[in-house]
């Protein structure tokens, strides 16, 4: 038979091991040090939220649980410009941010979306991760922001329509098309005939239903997981800017974190920022087809007549004038004689 007697040195042995056990759980599930909170304007598919939680992951294990970083995507918090006073009051400690929104603030963030300077992401990229980058940086710091020198990748952008396909210049005639919140958007498509008119993205999807208006412009990425196939019928190949999102700290929060927490988020930001960069990519690069399989309508316009209309409009050399000589010399230099 056998014996359930416990002897008292081997209870006294398990009852220490299950303290020690407790002990450890403890200090494993202990609370951070500092817990921020990171806001997106993305859904949480997209790769801009898929890196930057891999990002979160790893910077929690290195400094070893000090910083927790939760994560708000698909405008949780509100929209852009919400959001963004929430970052300057401290409410919010990080956010990425297109600069064509943040023009708002500082005005040469929006350099980046100037129409047809870039032809491609791997241009504006080259342009954006140097001398003209480190210029933009320099006036969003001077704004009271904490600013990450890698840039997140957006795209090159797109027009959807319900009613009608773009296929030239002239198609924008009137065509009430749904814009960002930035200055830049609006004067763009009203150089080019069009009828602009600046809204949240969070409300967009319901605005295109409704049809207050007609279209929108996005790269590949946002159409597909805003899931704007389903109200929009036409996406016509424009490539008619580049967009892409500023790493934004409260700059309190930032100095708060210690150096060598600092630099771990640093560095991290720097590594998942490229692996974002591939990965959106290689998603706008193959989304056409699956968007046509969706319903939609693909066409590539005629965009000669789009760059004419913005040179003969003075939109180019109103916002070299915006932007001042020495922002526009440096876009420039990538871009070509825009002005």
């Amino acid at each position: 038979m056998t014996d359930r007697r416990v002897s008292r040195s081997r209870f006294i042995a398990g009852t220490a091991a299950t303290f020690a056990s407790i002990a450890i759980v403890k200090r494993a599930a202990r609370a951070a040090d500092w817990t921020y909170k990171y806001a997106s304007n993305v859904s949480v598919d997209h790769p801009l939220n898929v890196q930057m939680r891999q990002c979160w992951t790893a910077v929690k294990a290195e400094t070893k649980g000090r910083l927790d970083v939760q994560m708000f995507p698909n405008n949780q918090l509100g929209g852009d410009t919400a959001v963004l006073q929430q970052l300057r009051s401290g409410a919010v400690q990080f956010f990425t941010l297109d600069g064509g929104i943040l023009q708002s603030v500082v005005p040469v963030a929006a350099i980046q979306g100037v129409g047809f300077a870039f032809k491609d992401s791997a241009e504006a990229f080259r342009a954006l991760d140097g001398a003209l980058g480190d210029h933009v940086r320099g006036e969003i710091t001077k704004a009271g922001f904490y600013v990450h020198p890698k840039m997140w990748e957006n795209g090159m952008r797109q027009i959807t329509s319900s009613t009608r396909p773009i296929k030239t210049a002239a198609d924008l005639q009137g065509f009430k098309i749904r814009t960002p919140a930035g200055e830049l958007w609006v004067d763009l498509f009203k150089s080019l005939g069009a009828s602009p008119g600046p809204l949240n993205f969070n409300e967009v999807y319901t605005a295109l239903q409704t049809k207050v208006f007609e279209g929108q412009e996005n790269p590949y990425a946002i159409i597909d997981v805003a899931r704007l196939y389903e109200v929009q019928k036409y996406l016509s190949v424009t490539n008619h800017m580049w967009s892409a999102f500023h790493f934004l700290g409260n700059p309190d929060a930032w100095k708060a974190l210690p150096p060598d927490v600092q630099a771990v988020v640093e560095r991290n930001l720097s590594k998942y920022a490229l692996l974002q960069r591939r990965a959106t990519q290689l998603r706008n690069d193959t989304l056409a087809e699956k968007l046509a399989r969706r319903g939609m309508a693909i066409n590539r316009a005629d965009t000669s007549g789009f760059r004419m209309k913005l040179s003969s409009s003075g939109f180019y050399t109103r916002w070299k004038g915006k932007f001042g000589e020495q922002a526009w010399s440096l876009l420039e230099k990538s871009s070509g004689k825009l002005a």
